[in-house]
């Protein structure tokens, strides 16, 4: 007997299950409801029709002579209305009734709209259908576009702009790009393919309102203050089951319309199939399962036994032009470990995520012709004991030896720079090593290579090594890590040679053996961005030490100090009574007065860390960075304010310094100290930086240092006013930023690269002036008071932690 069947929606998985049914020859009789003026098209399709590599007649997988054969009621550009199981019957919009003996729900689902203050301007658009498409088409190289949402369909609308020349901005709120699909080493070479193509990517913004001008979006505002101005703003933000007419006709529903293994809704008489469905709390957005629900639904209709079975599932992507893959699970967890391929001339990055010899997830980007024999691992659930070796180089793997890491030097031709400070190549290097050089001091005394900034030193020592062979061996080339063959030296200037600003970016292109670094080098990866791209890179807090995390000092006991600053060592009454109040409130054990001339309050309870700031800040103090890679104090004496041998005012130099440094990331922690006169009680001269006065102005030096090494501070410069003093210590403070390896004081700094390096650099007026506002730049960014930015948050995250890791005594 002929069934009446009836479908709400004409899309990809309702088409393909009527194609099952008409092909298996059932006797339905069907009627086709789509809310959209059109019948079935690939709407995967939409991005090359978008970027004019097909038109809409090519992507039609249902044209009108097809519904024609097979006898298919139409009724497109109109909405059902309700549907009454009771009658079993669904009303259409202009009230007609039609009876069903199966109903099908392809109501797929509908685009996320932000509720951002003006959402609903006109020029205001979700990604998601033909209009949308065309929409964008009539964009040109007149027009700007802004598009939020860094996912596939984003990504896709941007480049299919971009390729008709629009001016694109892509606004993506995570760290990196498809963060469900990729990881951040794979986001990081997706974001530079598509900056390559002319394609503006802010990852980490926040959106916050859209601006309009007469009822039209004029610019995107983020919450930063940035503007960004469009003629049309794109959401792809993601996508949610249309499930309201499901809903009001009392079907089960959840995140999606609930299905059982035969696509039967709680309604026997009603199937579902496609994006509207929730299967055993899964929801679908991928096309291939979406077709094995149109073939159960179609056996199911037709009375055969079936069920819909979850799959193992592999994101095969190609998003303008750049491969990806990604299948299983990619995320870290307890016994998992990393095997990664990373070529950075090809732009190739492969990872596999292990565990007890399974492969469990992959990640591949640029060369993904081996991904279907990579997912037959995943899901055969491959034992790869013996091929761990050679497993990440695909199934055409015909062995090999590994690459001498030397190989790359030794190619280089003897015009290649190595030494830019001297401008020397490597010709000249190889003739002092062949005239008897053949260690680094030799090196440096007669070409001056690595003699200067000393970032150069470890390429230097590869051209000893090269040279050499094995009657040389790198003495100070050890690598930042496991994670990489390189030294600190060698990523610092990859990082500024190659423009490298984000972790992602480094771990490609100086080719980590990791995925995403270690406790080692993330926090050195860290400081380099942030002193080199201040403006660029946005601080990671979780690659910092745990004192720098929770903004105060781990004590062994599990507790912390609290150190509030006191602006050179000068407090009120009121301050002391703010922090005598502090320490009564929440019960501190020890409060003490340090050798910088501050207060310490020991024994601080984890969840107090908020409260404790919170009162301490409503005194107007600040946090006197105590647990930083940063200034900690800058020591002052009373000067001529009181003392009868001042010679100039210490104690306001010293406040002014420490106004304009706190706050600065620096190598290692940073002490500075300024006497009044020779008599020094400030011990200016054991301080990193160190500032006596005389009568004739201001002596500056550097490389003291008062703990396990006891070193006196050397004279880089005399100068004769304050305002130069202040110049002086911002660019001498900026030149230690830019050029010492992490967790080196000044003075080892100074060793390796030498003290009339250093005041070359300094005593050139031009040069240290440059630094200088190199430095203050660096301060708009993060010259900001953690206690106060994190007084709002949840006490919840201050309570103590099992096991800490202490940070080792400085």
């Amino acid at each position: 007997m002929t069934q009446n069947i009836i479908v709400i929606g004409a899309g990809m998985a309702s088409g393909r299950a009527l194609e099952h049914l008409f092909d298996a020859g059932a006797d339905v009789n069907v009627t086709l409801f789509n809310a959209e003026p059109r019948g079935n098209y690939n709407r995967i399709m939409l991005s090359p029709v978008l970027a004019g590599d097909k038109t809409y007649q090519e992507i039609v997988t249902h044209d009108a002579d097809w519904y024609e054969a097979n006898r298919v009621t139409c009724r497109f550009g109109e909405r059902v209305a309700s549907v009454d199981r009771a009658a079993k019957t669904v009303t259409a919009e202009n009230g007609d009734v039609l009876p069903y003996d199966k109903l099908i729900f392809g109501t797929g689902s509908n685009p996320l709209m932000i509720p951002l203050p003006g959402h609903d301007l006109d020029g205001v658009i979700a990604y998601r259908d033909l209009e949308d498409t065309e929409l964008m088409m009539s964009m040109g190289p007149q027009n700007k576009v802004v598009v939020i949402g860094g996912g596939l369909l984003g990504l896709e609308a941007a480049a299919g702009m971009a390729a008709r020349g629009v001016d694109v901005t892509v606004v993506h709120i995570m760290g990196h790009l498809m963060e469900r699909q990729l990881d951040e080493a794979a986001g990081y070479l997706l974001r530079k393919a598509l900056v390559d193509k002319g394609i503006t990517v802010l990852c980490q913004a926040n959106s916050k309102e859209i601006l309009g001008n007469d009822g039209k979006v004029k610019a995107l505002l983020l919450d930063d203050g940035t503007e960004l101005p469009c003629d049309l703003l794109v959401m792809a933000v993601g996508i949610r089951p249309n499930i309201a007419l499901a809903a009001d006709a009392g079907l089960a529903v959840g995140k999606g319309i609930h299905v059982d293994d035969q696509m039967l809704t709680s309604d026997e008489s009603i199937l579902a199939v496609g994006e509207c469905v929730e299967h055993n709390g899964a929801i679908f957005g991928l096309v291939a399962p979406l077709y094995d629900q149109a073939k159960v639904a179609a056996q199911t209709i037709m009375g055969e036994e079936a069920a819909f079975v979850q799959k193992e599932l592999s994101t095969k992507l190609k998003v303008t032009g750049c491969d990806l893959f990604s299948a299983g699970d990619f995320t870290d967890g307890e016994g998992r470990e990393d095997i990664v391929f990373r070529d950075p001339g090809r732009g190739v990055y492969r990872r596999l995520v292990i565990e007890n010899n399974v492969i469990v997830g992959t990640v591949m980007y640029g060369d993904t012709a081996d991904s279907n024999w990579f997912f037959g691992l995943i899901r055969d659930k491959t034992d790869i004991a013996n091929m761990r070796e050679t497993v990440i180089f695909g199934p055409a793997y015909q062995g090999g030896a590994p690459v001498d890491p030397l190989a790359a030097v030794a190619a280089l031709p003897r015009n290649a720079e190595i030494c830019g400070c001297n401008g020397i190549c490597k010709g000249t290097i190889v003739d002092a090593i062949e005239g008897g050089a053949t260690d680094l001091g030799a090196v440096r005394a007669v070409t001056k290579a690595s003699a200067s900034c000393g970032t150069c030193t470890g390429l230097v020592e590869q051209v000893l090594a090269v040279s050499l062979g094995d009657d040389f061996v790198l003495p100070g080339a050890q690598p930042i890590c496991g994670c990489t063959d390189l030294t600190h030296e060698d990523v610092r200037r990859m990082i500024k040679s190659q423009e490298l600003k984000s972790m992602a970016a480094v771990w490609q292109e100086c080719a980590w053996k990791t995925v995403d670094g270690c406790h080692v080098c993330r926090p050195a990866l860290n400081y380099y961005l942030i002193a080199d791209w201040p403006l660029e890179y946005l601080d990671d807090p979780q690659s910092r030490f745990i004192n720098e995390r929770k903004h105060a000092n781990i004590q062994k006991d599990g507790t912390f100090s609290v150190v509030p600053r006191m602006w050179g060592g000068i407090t009120t009454p009121d301050e002391l009574r703010a922090i005598a109040d502090a320490a009564d409130k929440y019960d501190v054990p020890t409060v003490k007065v340090t050798g910088g001339q501050r207060i310490d309050l020991l024994g601080v309870k984890g969840e107090d860390l908020p409260d404790i700031w919170a009162d301490l800040n409503a005194a107007g103090m600040v946090s006197g960075h105590a647990y930083s890679k940063g200034l900690r104090t800058v020591k002052t004496c009373v000067g001529t304010d009181h003392c009868r041998f001042g010679t100039q005012d210490s104690t306001g130099l010293g406040i002014k310094l420490e106004q304009a440094l706190w706050g600065s990331w620096t190598p290692h922690k940073l002490k500075l100290g300024v006497s009044g006169c020779p008599r020094n009680c400030a011990e200016a001269t054991c301080k990193d930086i160190g500032v006596v006065c005389v009568d004739s102005g201001f002596q500056i030096g550097i490389g003291g240092a008062a703990g396990m090494d006891v070193r006196e501070i050397e004279r880089l410069i005399d100068v004769e006013t304050e305002e130069e003093t202040m110049i002086v210590i911002k660019a001498m403070t900026q030149l230690y930023r830019e050029n010492a390896r992490y967790l080196d004081r000044i003075y080892k700094w100074m060793n390796k690269v030498g003290l009339d390096w250093i005041r070359e650099r300094i005593s050139d007026p031009a040069e240290r002036a440059t630094l200088a506002a190199r430095f203050d730049l660096s301060q708009t960014v993060y010259q900001k008071d953690p206690w106060a930015e994190h007084v709002q948050q949840k006490a919840a995250i201050y309570r103590p932690v099992a096991n800490l890791a202490l940070e080792a005594a400085e």
